[in-house]
């Protein structure tokens, strides 16, 4: 039961983060794809691993019932998303180090495209801002990092939650064995009783 509640806690706070993440980074794949330019890698891996994980999140957090049925497998998928978000987290390590306060040097603010160096000669609506661009790609880092936590806490409390069930069958097995032996037991003594009644009347 606890595990449970907390199951739902965590997949509740994956949700909160990832949606926010998916949302900017759909602004970045828009901008380059509006720009005719191929999104970086380190924008893409991040905003597919979103995009696979928030649809995963719903589905698993709604379906709690085949949730617990199959948390094995469930627990499996939510190994695969922590090591997708490392692999998103690495590629997008570079903005760690980059200051948002003058966001107007570097290679990554290079690479940026219509969001960087290019799109501010170029005079890009995109590149309005940089330094904001800059902010909104670390909070799309630091939300990549706090779903590798969130992912593998939600795939330790699945097995939890798969424990928890096998206790509940096995319980239940007890349970009914007791009951239809009691029963066996009972029309026994009724049988033996009706048996010897009718000895006693003959």
């Amino acid at each position: 039961m606890l595990a449970g509640l907390l199951f739902s806690f965590w997949r509740t706070l994956q949700i909160l983060t990832l949606i926010p993440t998916l949302g900017m980074l759909a602004w970045f794949v828009h901008g380059f794809v509006s720009s005719n330019q191929l999104t970086p890698n380190y924008i893409l891996v991040l905003f597919i691993t979103s995009v696979l994980a928030t649809v995963w999140s719903i589905a698993t957090l709604f379906r709690r019932r085949s949730t617990r049925e199959s948390a094995i497998f469930v627990s499996f998928i939510d190994l695969c998303f922590v090591g997708a978000f490392i692999a998103s987290v690495v590629e997008l390590r570079g903005i760690a180090n980059a200051s948002c306060t003058d966001f107007t040097t570097g290679p990554f603010y290079l690479s940026l495209g219509p969001f960087g160096y290019f799109g501010q000669t170029s005079n890009s609506p995109f590149a309005v801002d940089v330094n904001k661009t800059c902010a909104m790609l670390k909070a799309c880092f630091a939300f990549g990092i706090m779903n590798c936590i969130f992912f593998f806490i939600t795939s330790i409390l699945l097995l939890f939650m798969r424990r928890h069930e096998k206790d509940v069958v096995v319980k239940e097995r007890v349970v009914r064995r007791h009951s239809h032996d009691s029963r066996r037991g009972h029309s026994r003594s009724g049988h033996s009783r009706h048996n010897s009644r009718r000895q006693a009347y003959v």
